[in-house]
């Protein structure tokens, strides 16, 4: 079955980087990948998302400061995440492309900005 492990979250303070990480696992080929967040009393947001051949879309709240990548050969895609605000203070999800939508879900990883 489908698995996505997220990994690099943590504590920051306000204008320093941190990276994310999301290993894929349980099917052939590539999918589209997606990062998303949720924070405190607030939906779930669309982060970043990068198509199987390099093709990446970012939220306007993102652009110029998050950069999302990814290596096929390891099966991960990063969400590299500079000058962080504490308005990016949430629960990071990545997720993969279904045929539909997005289907498959990791746990997540928390990202603090103080």
């Amino acid at each position: 079955h489908v698995q996505l492990v997220e990994s690099g979250g943590g504590s920051v303070q306000a204008g320093g980087p941190l990276r994310l990480s999301c290993v894929a696992s349980g099917y052939t080929g590539s999918k589209c990948i997606g990062w998303f967040r949720q924070a405190p009393g607030k939906e779930r947001e669309f982060v970043s998302s990068i198509r199987a051949d390099g093709t990446a879309s970012d939220a306007d709240s993102v652009k110029g400061r998050f950069t999302i990548s990814r290596d096929n050969a390891k099966n991960t895609v990063y969400l590299q995440m500079n000058s962080l605000k504490s308005e990016d203070t949430a629960l990071y999800y990545c997720a993969a492309r279904g045929l539909l939508d997005w289907d498959y879900w990791g746990q997540g990883t928390q990202v603090t900005v103080s």
